[in-house]
């Protein structure tokens, strides 16, 4: 898969350098495993923590295929 380069919002959470997307979706899960932002009751569902709510564009709860079109917008 070609490289997609994130803007700034996303590269808070990916970092700065191009990657395929299926690369950025892996960092951006793992991110979201870490930091515990999956919804305990609602596994479909992610909660933002600052960084996320700007990729989320101000969201605070969004669901995974939701986030999968909210990232498509914070790359290049």
């Amino acid at each position: 898969m070609k490289p997609v380069q994130p803007d700034e919002a996303l590269a808070a959470i990916v970092g700065s350098k191009p990657l395929p997307r299926s690369e950025m979706t892996k960092k951006l899960w793992d991110y979201i495993k870490k930091n515990d932002l999956q919804d305990p009751k609602k596994r479909t569902m992610i909660n933002a923590d600052a960084a996320l709510k700007v990729v989320f564009g101000g969201k605070k709860q969004v669901s995974m295929f939701e986030m999968t079109k909210l990232v498509s917008g914070h790359v290049k």
